[in-house]
């Protein structure tokens, strides 16, 4: 094999090549730069490149071409970012994390914007105008958040459209022999549209003759060119590694997905449309209510940020928040937490519950409500300490946990839509009481490119 020193040199040209992981040509003015996510560029230039597996960059002072390995040339479509470099900035917020959980309402009008038609009763999709309506099961293949938000999904698609759905984590969906066919539509969520597990799921999928349904928030990401549909989440640039407002922006746009495919089925009544659409533009208005309380979260991190372990409960649509809810404090603040189906309480973990450790009890409305109450009773019973989060004026609550955090009521298919809010800014503040790097923190990246 030849030394380096005897390779031919080529000064004033770069290469880079893709394979597996992703890679983006930005291409600025008179400058071009190589990035596995836009974000890096973005200052710079807003036009980029997407790279294909096997494909070959080539920039000089010249311009820039693309090659496939087998020497020939590509034709590359160059898209324009749609994200304002000022996005890109703090804001005069302390960190991008706190500054994207305030962006949330904006980002859930955003999300619906053009979608919900209050003047018709209808919501609509102009990516899905030739959507077929028979499929008969739909399965979700998703990683980290995104998987969380694919279980809300699940819960708004079964009570909506009423087919069978699976969540699968897609690290775990890739390395077995799903059974797939042309009646099943593969629900592909992702941030960044970059996941490599999730990649490898849609191409193990589409070998098997599914048809996938991208739910992603980058235009021109690998994903999106993989599925043969494409819901944008309309989340803008974000740049906090603990995802907030892209999550919002799933849960959303898989919410009015329900909806949407619900009416198209006829599965779901023009009365039920009705007033679930009635309620979606108080949505906002009640976000910034609870954005409006920080404070009272801040001093209630205060009081917590020394405990070493949490349970997160909740039943239902409030079981894929108790998970987020979870993974947020643990990613940050690096405590010990554990997401958990309260209705598994008696079936092990009740064994954990001391002093010491503390409880966060998403309470709900609906039939699973007392069985919640009973839960916390439980707690208490064994000197836990709980931290419930319930629908304003709701008393009991009140009586039975340490600390209440209450959200503003609203129909139960939207609660998730609130609950979150201060359930993030409680993992900020416990991070932020800790020290702890809540932007950046420790063996994470944004975008998961690799295995």
């Amino acid at each position: 094999m030849p030394c380096a020193s005897s390779l031919p040199r080529n000064p004033g040209v770069l290469y880079g090549v893709r394979q597996f992981s992703p890679l983006i040509l930005g291409i600025g003015d008179g400058e071009y730069f190589l990035a596995s996510d836009v974000p890096a560029f973005l200052e710079y230039t807003r036009k980029a490149v997407f790279l294909e597996d096997g494909e070959i960059v080539r920039v000089s002072r010249d311009g820039w071409e693309v090659f496939h390995r087998t020497g020939e040339k590509c034709s590359k479509t160059v898209f324009a970012v749609p994200w304002d470099p000022v996005s890109a900035e703090r804001g005069g917020f302390k960190h991008f994390m706190l500054k994207e959980i305030h962006e949330q309402p904006r980002v859930f009008e955003d999300t619906i914007a053009g979608r919900v038609n209050l003047a018709r009763g209808e919501v609509e999709f102009e990516e899905l105008e030739d959507f077929p309506l028979d499929f008969s099961r739909v399965v979700a293949v998703a990683c980290g958040t995104a998987c969380h938000a694919g279980m809300l999904g699940k819960l708004y698609l079964e009570d909506f459209v009423r087919l069978p759905v699976d969540v699968e984590y897609a690290s775990e969906f890739r390395y077995r022999d799903p059974l797939l066919d042309e009646k099943t539509l593969v629900l592909a969520i992702s941030q960044s549209g970059e996941t490599a597990d999730t990649l490898r799921a849609v191409e193990l999928a589409k070998q098997k003759g599914a048809r996938v349904l991208a739910v992603c928030n980058v235009l021109g990401s690998s994903l999106t060119r993989l599925a043969d549909w494409t819901v944008y989440t309309r989340a803008g640039i974000e740049i906090g590694v603990a995802s907030t407002k892209a999550f919002l922006a799933q849960m959303t746009v898989l919410l009015l997905f329900g909806l949407f495919w619900g009416r198209k089925k006829k599965t779901l009544s023009s009365r039920m449309m009705e007033s679930l659409l009635e309620e979606i533009p108080t949505i906002p208005r009640k976000m910034r209510t609870l954005l409006s309380r920080e404070e009272d979260i801040h001093a209630l991190a205060r009081e917590f940020y020394l405990f070493k372990d949490f349970l997160y409960l909740g039943r239902g649509l409030y079981y894929p928040l108790a998970l987020e809810g979870a993974l947020k404090l643990k990613e940050i603040s690096y405590i010990h937490a554990e997401g958990l189906a309260a209705g598994e309480m008696k079936h092990g973990p009740i064994a954990l519950i001391e002093p010491d450790v503390a409880s966060f009890v998403l309470v709900g409305q609906g039939e699973r409500r007392l069985k919640v109450l009973g839960n916390i009773e439980e707690i208490k019973a064994r000197r836990g300490k709980v931290i419930a989060l319930c629908n304003e004026g709701d008393g009991e609550v009140w009586e039975k946990a340490d600390y209440v955090v209450e959200i503003p009521k609203t129909l139960e298919v939207f609660s998730p839509l609130l609950a979150i809010v201060p359930l993030q800014l409680f993992a900020y503040y416990v991070a932020l009481e800790k020290g702890c790097d809540v932007d950046q923190p420790r063996n994470l990246a944004k975008s998961v490119t690799v295995e």
